[in-house]
């Protein structure tokens, strides 16, 4: 029994030094696996030969509008005092008018949109009003000579024609009704004059009014950066179709701070098609001054809501105070189309065809009542 011990405990030390010299001399010989840092396995697709990777990009609506957008310079002639002493009497009175003022010519920028083949070009009024020299400058790099077919103040809009000699790039009007808040817009324009750029944003509102820019507003509201020189532009959808024109910022600074507004396409398409059918715009008018309706207001008047507009004023003998309505009248409804507010009722009359008479209801001391009101044309803004 001691011989088998003694037998077992040489072979256990002899097999202990031989996995010692093993582990020492050829360590691989017991790895369990191969050797080196973990490696985690990726399965990778094999190249396709002309597959090609596809972002998302506005590239194709860009390229689709960019041709319809055009850049539109413009020259003023201005008379500017040499001096300020020229105002002086003392002065005057030696030298007289002959240094009192000399011609000088003013520059502007602006931007512009091919909307008929023709050549009709939609712009801001802003862009081209008083300018005694036009010229547009297409993508393609031809210049052409522009005039007025018609501006409307109101709205701000005007339309350019140039004779091309061929037919141009018109832009595809998008259907108003397609516009939502949320949806991908380009801003397309010039910039202070760097050239054709394009930038990208969201529509942020829609029917945006109350800025007290224009008599007659319904904006789009949109983040896409929009600044001087991009009056005027396209703001397409992400299609390459119209949906507004580019008309003005809010900025403290003169910059882009992302809250840009343009007039939509239903608006600028009535406008343009009266212009081109006619050579200006005509709106109905009754001569009504109006107020909107404040909470405090609701309440002195005993109303049970803010909604309708406040007669604040009637221009006597017109056709407002030949139906009989009076300063104080609250106006509800204008051919059976509830008024909001102020704005509201305008752009309700101004709808209506001159000549025709149309109902109107209103509140006067506690009770409603209808009355007919002859339209009339709206009279042409007086200049500042």
């Amino acid at each position: 029994m001691h011989r088998l011990w003694l037998i077992f405990a040489q072979a256990v030390t002899a097999s202990l030094a031989l996995l010692f010299v093993v582990q020492t001399l050829k360590p691989e010989w017991l790895a369990r696996g191969p050797s080196g840092p973990n490696v985690v396995s990726v399965q990778e697709a094999a190249p396709v030969a002309g597959e090609t990777r596809k972002l998302a990009s506005f590239a194709d609506a860009a390229q689709k509008a960019l041709p319809s957008v055009v850049h539109i310079f413009t020259t003023q002639e201005v008379k500017a005092p040499l001096n300020p002493f020229l105002n002086d009497p003392f002065f005057r009175h030696f030298f007289g008018d002959r240094f009192d003022a000399r011609p000088q010519r003013r520059s502007g920028l602006g931007s512009g949109v091919i909307v008929s083949a023709e050549g009709y070009i939609l712009t801001n009024n802003h862009v081209v009003e008083a300018a005694d020299d036009i010229e547009v400058a297409l993508q393609d790099g031809r210049k052409f000579k522009a005039k007025v077919a018609g501006a409307d103040p109101d709205s701000d809009l005007a339309v350019l024609r140039i004779n091309a000699g061929s037919r141009l790039p018109a832009i595809t009007l998008a259907q108003p009704e397609s516009v939502r808040v949320g949806d991908w817009v380009l801003a397309i324009g010039n910039p202070f004059g760097v050239g054709q750029t394009v930038t990208s944003g969201i529509v942020s509102a829609l029917g945006r009014s109350h800025l007290g820019v224009n008599t007659f507003e319904n904006f789009i509201q949109t983040d896409a950066a929009i600044n001087p020189g991009n009056s005027g532009g396209a703001l397409v959808d992400s299609r390459g179709d119209l949906i507004g024109i580019n008309t003005l910022i809010f900025s403290q600074s003169g910059g882009s701070m992302g809250i840009g507004f343009a007039i939509p396409v239903s608006l600028a398409k009535n406008v343009m098609d009266q212009i081109i059918r006619s050579g200006g715009v005509t709106r109905g008018w009754i001569g009504i001054e109006v107020q909107e309706i404040t909470p405090e207001l609701a309440e002195s008047f005993k109303l049970p809501d803010s909604k309708g507009a406040l007669i604040a004023g009637v221009m006597r003998g017109s056709p407002a105070d030949r139906a009989g309505i009076r300063p104080g009248d609250i106006l509800l409804a204008v051919a059976g189309k509830k008024v909001d507010d102020g704005q509201a009722m305008m752009e309700l009359i101004a709808a209506q065809t001159p000549g025709a008479e149309v109902p109107m209801r209103l509140r006067r001391d506690g009770r409603e009542l209808e009355l007919k009101v002859a339209i009339a044309k709206r009279p042409k803004p007086r200049p500042e």
